[in-house]
């Protein structure tokens, strides 16, 4: 059975509109403020990874050591995650993001104070990566709901997009000068200027004019609202679908810190340079593929599964590439496909959810996501370390394949859809004009936040037959 969910109006009788130009969410002024801080932080934050990286493989020499590094930053996102995303419903998160990356930037300059001491051992950074990941198991889940009071739900799917866009354009910049940074100066001084970068973020979340913010009721403290956000996620079989893919996916596909820096080192025996190399030419696929999904401008879950399908295809193709440069020029679609299933999962599970939920999804989806790295990371690090890089990375895109393949099929069957390879790849292009309804019509005008109880979980969700009952996202 085909799904054809029917279209929600605004409180202002007008439906929610299809996509109105690629940078249409820019015209609301606080998201302005926040992705200019976000383009100078994640610039920092993307020198700061390289170096972070090449830090660990100078003091230890083992991908294994550098899997752990990568797993133990992720890891307080496994264990903490789904509180992160109880506090994100509990308190203003406005207020919790100006916290959260006051502590990331403090903990960047600890870290260029040990190195330019000539103090710094390994431990060190396992054990501000894990300080860190404490500091985004909250951070996360608030700044991804945050989005929607900053924009509303008409450009919320554009926003996404946007916001990718802009992680993958410092994700362009910052390895490309983090690895010459470090060559010329040394990795102290990389992390020094990253912890002069969250001063942009902090100075544009300070100047938002609150009056103009979106502001969802904060949830009132109760027992039992983490047992209450998993029961709705269960009830979801539409979140449930993106957020599985979306954790076999992150947990064994999205180990490139671990991959691409065993493929740098050896298999092509490049230097930093090379290794910031290929980190900045996976951005520039993942920045095209951000863009693509920005003018697409409405959430499918066709999408999705066509998106990871060809990730974890072309993620196994690239374990055999026999040279630098042709596997370098593989990243590039691998980062579109990337891209357009991590837009099209963050819009489809913010989309689908009730807004006193949203918080505590938001935070199921980002431990998947990303609490599942501390498993996969190290995982994917001993396959390199002890079969060689190709076999970590071949391991990780045939999982992605299996369970992209294993959701089409679900999908497929519950809807009705006819799975075609072409088909799949239509569905990836931007259309021109698509509907992207909601759930239910949250006003475009900004509102007051009081303390409210959580909606009972289903509240304001269609039902359908085949169990999908998210009128928000197309199949």
């Amino acid at each position: 059975m085909h799904i054809r969910p029917r279209p929600i109006r605004t409180t202002k009788g007008e439906p929610v509109a299809a996509t109105a130009g690629t940078f249409q969410s820019l015209r609301n002024r606080n998201f302005r403020l926040f992705a200019a801080g976000q383009t100078v932080s994640n610039t920092g934050t993307w020198m700061q990874r390289i170096a972070q990286d090449w830090l660990v493989l100078q003091l230890t020499g083992s991908t294994t050591a550098l899997g752990v590094t990568t797993g133990l930053q992720f890891l307080p996102m496994l264990l903490f995650g789904l509180w992160g995303g109880v506090i994100a419903d509990r308190y203003r998160k406005r207020v919790l993001l100006i916290g959260t990356q006051t502590v990331m930037g403090l903990l960047a300059a600890v870290m260029a104070v040990l190195v330019l001491s000539g103090a710094v051992e390994v431990w060190h950074v396992w054990l501000l990566a894990f300080g860190l990941g404490l500091a985004t198991a909250v951070d996360n889940p608030a700044r991804q709901s945050f989005v929607i009071e900053m924009v509303g739900r008409k450009d919320l799917a554009n926003a996404v997009s946007l916001n990718s866009a802009n992680f993958q354009l410092a994700r362009i910049v910052g390895p490309a000068v983090g690895g010459l940074l470090i060559t010329a100066i040394g990795t102290g001084w990389v992390f020094a200027l990253n912890a002069v970068s969250y001063i942009a973020v902090l100075l544009g979340l300070v100047a938002m004019r609150e009056a103009e913010l979106r502001t969802m009721p904060v949830v009132a403290r109760e027992k039992g609202q983490l047992r209450e956000g998993l029961r709705y996620v269960r009830g979801r079989p539409d979140l449930l679908v993106a957020i599985a893919l979306v954790g076999f996916i992150g947990t064994f596909g999205y180990n490139f810190a671990v991959t691409l820096a065993g493929f740098s080192n050896n298999v092509f025996h490049a230097g930093p340079g090379s290794f910031g190399l290929l980190n900045t030419v996976f951005a520039v696929g993942s920045l095209a593929g951000a863009l693509l999904a920005a003018k697409r401008g409405h959430t499918r879950l066709r999408v999705l599964v066509a998106a990871a399908v060809v990730f974890g295809l072309l993620e196994s193709v690239a374990a055999f590439m026999p040279g630098y440069w042709s596997f370098a020029l593989l990243l590039v679609p691998i980062g579109i496909a990337g891209l357009t299933f991590n837009t099209a999962a963050n819009s489809t599970v913010q989309l689908g959810s009730d807004p006193a939920m949203r918080g505590r999804v938001m935070g199921i989806y980002m431990l998947v996501f990303m609490g599942g790295t501390p498993l996969g990371g190290p995982l994917i690090g001993w396959l390199a370390e002890s079969f060689g890089p190709r076999v970590g990375l071949f391991v990780g895109g045939l999982i992605s394949l299996i369970a992209a393949l294993t959701v089409g099929v679900l999908l497929a069957r519950h809807s009705g859809i006819r799975l075609r390879p072409r088909a799949m790849v239509r569905a990836m292009r931007p259309a021109a004009a698509a509907t992207t309804p909601a759930i239910a019509a949250e006003s475009a005008a900004p509102t007051a936040s009081p303390a409210v109880s959580a909606t009972p979980a289903g509240a304001g969700v269609t039902a359908t037959r085949s169990g999908f009952g998210n009128p928000a996202v197309k199949i």
